[in-house]
């Protein structure tokens, strides 16, 4: 009996070292692109606002699939309170997403959709809606005639495949003096996206103009015209920012952005499940808008909120 007290104190002293936070699992399609570490940045304020740990869990690259897919799973084994999820392809994380709904687990797919209805909510922007703010946005900058290539992002991938056709869509509706000549993927590396946008360049040596549907193909289709000096000469739109696209946009490399707000996404898509867990309905759907801008906004307050890297801050 007389280690009852020490014995009764190590239980206490465990119990005060538990913590009662709940945990809300954020899985991006990857980690390397300033993108996803401005989502990161959005969902640790959300968790600090709402009391919730966020543990930050992404493969490499965006075509790892398989890892992603191992990386739901383990959170979903270790029985998390919420999970929000940004699936690297429509139908390879199906079973993943079903598998998170029989255990009871409230689900967000965030940026990009998926082949399921078993999530609570879906937040992302408006990719097609962006992709044809794309096309707009290259067809004026080309008074509606021309020839232009698409650097497109990876196959599979919900949003960008979202953005392409809303940019196919709408030059095909609207702007019949322009023709798209060519299209090649990038594969979600500007290494491999400035090698598509190179091939693009020596089979159509006349080209026009040019989309980018994702932030490492954006780069590559720059560092290509770069390496012509063609910047300028062939109007680049590309869709997403770093730092390295808005040197870009100030040097006249790239023509446009479209951009999302990458941080309000990470912080919105933890806010969806924090409302769950307190009893609320999120909705089922929430659209948010990009944004075109021009080296002429770069100034502008509420564009710099967009573009000033928030995970330097």
């Amino acid at each position: 009996m007389k280690y009852l007290p020490i014995f009764l104190a190590c239980l206490a002293l465990a119990g005060c070292q538990k913590t009662t936070k709940r945990v809300i699992a954020v899985v991006p399609k990857a980690t390397s692109h300033f993108f996803w570490l401005s989502v990161q940045a959005g969902a640790l304020a959300a968790g600090e606002e709402y009391g919730v740990q966020i543990e930050w869990n992404g493969a490499a690259s965006e075509t790892e699939y398989p890892r992603q897919i191992q990386i739901v799973d383990s959170f979903i084994s270790r029985r998390v309170d919420g999970i929000a999820l940004a699936p690297t392809e429509r139908k390879a994380l199906v079973g993943a997403v079903d598998r998170a709904a029989k255990a009871g687990i409230p689900l967000t797919i965030f940026d990009s959709g998926i082949d399921s209805e078993n999530f609570m909510s879906f937040l992302a922007t408006n990719n097609y809606e962006g992709g044809q703010m794309a096309g707009r946005a290259l067809a004026r900058l080309l008074n509606g005639n021309g020839k232009v290539a698409m650097v497109l992002h990876a196959p599979g991938s919900g949003s960008t495949m979202d953005r392409e056709r809303g940019f196919e869509d709408v030059i095909k509706a609207e702007f019949p003096g322009i023709t798209i000549v060519a299209t090649q993927f990038g594969l979600s590396d500007r290494s491999k996206a400035m090698a598509a946008t190179e091939n693009i360049l020596t089979a159509h040596p006349a080209l026009d103009g040019l989309f980018a549907s994702s932030e490492p193909s954006s780069m590559g289709a720059s560092l290509a015209l770069k390496s012509r000096s063609l910047g300028g000469k062939v109007h680049l739109v590309a869709f997403d920012s770093s730092d390295g696209m808005v040197d870009d946009l100030k040097a006249g490399v790239i023509a446009a952005m479209v951009v999302q707000d990458p941080y309000r996404m990470g912080h919105d898509a933890v806010k969806t499940i924090v409302d769950k867990l307190n009893g609320q309905t999120p909705p089922k759907r929430i659209d948010l808008s990009a944004r075109v801008i021009t080296k002429g906004d770069l100034d502008k307050m509420e564009v710099q909120r967009l573009l000033v890297p928030i995970v330097k801050k």
